[in-house]
């Protein structure tokens, strides 16, 4: 099958197999290791409480499921928004299409079926900086250096992932990379509504 998918991929010398390392980026030959959320338990003009927290493991289907049932439980409601860098195109349909492949019936907050876009709860970082500049690409770490805000990217990028996974077999360097993502990423959407960034001291790693 990844030889079929791999032929609309591959250039100059390139085969299936040399650039096998790709394939995790589609969902249909892709695995889920670690999904890391984050969201404001409080927010004010005078305070402001950040918590994170990971699902991660071997089990791609306990990591969906416990997902999942957060989203369930908290993130239901119509006013409650997904937000990520680029997410309309990659991480909200990815997390989708892999909950439907382990059986997993989809949250509200991710089905978007029959809906109509305004009715989709989904924001884009990566699109709000467009400003409807459609042929515009910046990715989270540009951003995060225009704003003045750490790379999360000081460590490994995505491309890097599988790499960490599979040979270093070093899932928690891939957590604090998933989490620096994530706590960018709100960051940005606090200096995008001009507000201050997030001190250390408001930030909390739920275990």
């Amino acid at each position: 099958m990844w030889a079929n998918k791999a032929r609309y991929l591959i250039k100059d010398k390139e085969t299936h197999e040399s650039i096998y390392n790709r394939a995790g980026i589609y969902a249909e030959f892709g695995k889920i290791i670690c999904i890391s959320t984050g969201y404001f338990s409080d927010y004010s003009k005078t305070k402001k409480l950040f918590r994170l927290k990971s699902f991660y493991g071997d089990d791609e289907k306990k990591i969906l499921i416990d997902f999942a049932s957060l989203l369930n439980k908290f993130f239901n409601k119509s006013n409650h928004l997904l937000c990520a860098h680029n997410g309309k195109e990659f991480d909200f349909p990815y997390l989708s299409r892999r909950m439907l492949i382990n059986g997993i019936k989809l949250p509200k907050a991710l089905n978007t079926s029959g809906k109509k876009p305004w009715e989709i709860n989904h924001l884009d970082t990566m699109e709000m900086w467009r400003f409807g500049d459609y042929k515009n690409f910046t990715p989270l770490n540009l951003m995060a250096h225009v704003f003045g805000i750490p790379s999360p990217k000081d460590d490994i990028d995505g491309s890097k992932v599988w790499q960490v996974y599979w040979e270093e077999k070093n899932l928690q360097r891939i957590v604090t990379y998933c989490q620096k993502d994530v706590l960018t990423i709100a960051q940005i959407v606090l200096k995008m509504k001009g507000e201050e960034l997030l001190s250390d001291s408001e930030i909390k790693i739920i275990y």
